[in-house]
């Protein structure tokens, strides 16, 4: 069992600085939302979470099956009311309503074998696991 860890402050305008192990990542909103658009937003960063959970995954997966995989390219989009985090709405949820993935993969593989390599890569990706089963989050406040 690993324990992953990820600090997040801010806000400096909207800008949230966080850190996972060694690496600083920024966190920002577009103009039109008012931040400066110095980094993608906490949505983008989920669908480029699952992005390239799946990339990493299909590689491990290809190496573990002896799959000459050239390369993976992965276009992801969800639907949001983005309503509901504004406050102006309460009666949807305020997550992605769906989020679709496209797969394309360059490997010597029959169209039925890439739709079975990536069954697997999908049923062991963490992000899109985390995703379609309901994981406990607590959030509690430290004085």
């Amino acid at each position: 069992m690993k324990t992953i860890r990820v600090t997040a402050r801010g806000p400096e305008g909207w800008v949230v600085k966080t850190n996972a192990g060694q690496h600083a990542v920024i966190v920002d909103q577009p103009e039109s939302m008012g931040g400066s658009d110095s980094g993608p937003t906490p949505l983008d960063y989920q669908l480029i979470a699952l992005g390239s959970c799946l990339v990493t995954l299909a590689k491990i997966v290809a190496g573990q099956q002896k799959i000459n995989l050239r390369s993976v390219e992965v276009d992801l989009s969800g639907d949001i009311n983005l309503a509901v985090l504004r406050g102006q709405e309460k009666d949807d949820r305020a997550g992605f309503k769906n989020i679709h993935v496209d797969v394309r993969i360059d490997a010597d593989l029959t169209l039925e074998e890439k739709k079975l390599f990536m069954d697997e890569v999908d049923k062991r990706c963490p992000i899109s696991e985390n995703l379609m089963h309901t994981t406990p989050v607590s959030v509690s406040l430290i004085e």
